[in-house]
């Protein structure tokens, strides 16, 4: 085979549709949009527009406030970690914190940090944890199973 005889297999390149080229084309004449209106001119951007009448969304009441600096927890239940640990991608001999979480593939990803919460059966024997918050059920669990568990930051201050 040679350069000159690479070429794509038949159907996988598409032609582009030319609009407004001509009655012939099929779209010629309105090229698609229709007949009159604004909706058939370029630059139109009337979604949500009423005619003038004032918007649904801007009738309808505010509710609530998002807080821009509230932190975002990674919540991970003491199961997932049970599962992780049982099937040999989690040490839990090591300490247990928000790189080791994401190197094993608990979470994606470590945002704010780590909340423990309680859920499911735990039973590793001497697992240290290094989280950002714990939920009191999670903390009972887990020195019940012989671990320990550390809170980290600013998180343990506001508690």
């Amino acid at each position: 085979m040679k350069l000159n005889q690479i070429a794509d297999k038949p159907g996988a390149l598409k032609a582009k549709v030319r609009v407004g080229r001509g009655i012939g084309s099929g779209l010629g004449k309105t090229g698609g949009r229709g007949v009159k209106g604004q909706k058939s001119r370029s630059g139109v951007a009337i979604n949500g527009f009423e005619g003038g009448q004032m918007p649904l969304h801007m009738r309808m009441p505010k509710r609530g406030f998002n807080n821009p600096f509230a932190k975002k927890w990674n919540a991970v239940r003491l199961d997932r970690i049970q599962v992780y640990i049982d099937s040999g991608k989690l040490d839990a001999k090591g300490v247990i914190d928000a790189e080791a979480l994401v190197k094993a593939g608990v979470i994606r990803r470590a945002k704010d940090g780590v909340r423990l919460i309680n859920g499911g059966e735990f039973k590793a024997k001497k697992a240290t944890f290094k989280v950002a918050h714990a939920s009191a059920g999670a903390v009972a669990a887990v020195e019940a199973a012989g671990g320990k568990v550390e809170v980290l930051g600013a998180a343990a201050d506001a508690e």
